[in-house]
């Protein structure tokens, strides 16, 4: 099968100099359908050598090897200078230049983060479960430095007219946090409509962070460029990366 040429976003945030940054799409590689066609992810269901081709034609994009997370919708911070490929963590932190940081979506959050001096930045999976446990407060501690001095940048992730969730959810994030509540509006009974780039934001601001970028995509209503997991239950994974160029 001959693939597409590759598909990518870069992010539109003033990332200092040395400071770089790629989001893939689901066009340019060579999985068959429902994975069609760069899916990333090794871990759902995909052909292993297909996933493979895949993360060896965006690996030629990048200054290295990825730091691939096994991610569990969780709130653990890795680092290359101690960590290996597949440890358990949905975000990753480095000052150590050309070593490009990754996190795996299809809905979720990808939130990326960089120093204003470029000297480190961080990226972190911020699905919901992950977003009210703190993944985000995490890797904002994880970079060591003035949270006013960082910038942010929120990837393609399911928008809020799409993110139809239970009141369990709602409670998740308006428990100790009054001001959420203007990230929820009200869909069926019993169910509200979530932004997650909203409520990234208010957690953001909460920490100090207030220059955020990013976060007009949905993944779920535009099917030719992104995976969506709440649209096709079986389906792909993009990726985000973020690296201090060598």
């Amino acid at each position: 099968m001959t693939a597409d040429p590759i598909s990518f976003i870069e992010p539109d945030w003033p990332a200092p100099a040395g400071v770089r940054a790629l989001i893939t799409t689901r066009v340019g590689g060579v999985s068959r359908t429902p994975y069609a066609s760069l899916n990333l992810g090794d871990h759902v269901g995909d052909d292993p050598d297909a996933v493979a081709k895949n993360r060896a034609r965006v690996t030629a994009l990048l200054p290295g090897i990825p730091l691939w997370l096994r991610q569990v919708h969780g709130v653990e911070i890795a680092d290359p200078s101690r960590d290996r490929p597949g440890c358990k963590a949905d975000g990753a932190v480095t000052r150590q230049r050309g070593r490009p940081l990754a996190v795996l979506t299809a809905d979720c959050l990808p939130v990326l983060l960089a120093d204003e001096d470029g000297t480190a930045v961080a990226i972190a999976h911020a699905g919901w479960r992950g977003l009210a446990a703190g993944v985000i407060e995490h890797a904002v501690r994880a970079l060591r430095t003035d949270p006013k001095r960082l910038i942010a940048y929120l990837g393609p992730a399911i928008g809020p007219n799409a993110f139809e969730v239970g009141q369990d959810v709602a409670d998740a994030f308006l428990t100790g946090q009054a001001e959420a509540a203007s990230a929820f509006r009200p869909g069926a009974p019993s169910k509200w409509f979530a932004d997650l780039y909203a409520l990234a934001r208010l957690r953001l601001a909460r920490l100090g962070v207030d220059r955020v970028y990013g976060g007009t995509f949905c993944t779920y209503s535009d099917p030719h460029r992104f995976y969506s997991h709440r649209r096709d239950p079986c389906t792909g994974r993009m990726a985000s990366f973020v690296w201090l160029e060598a």
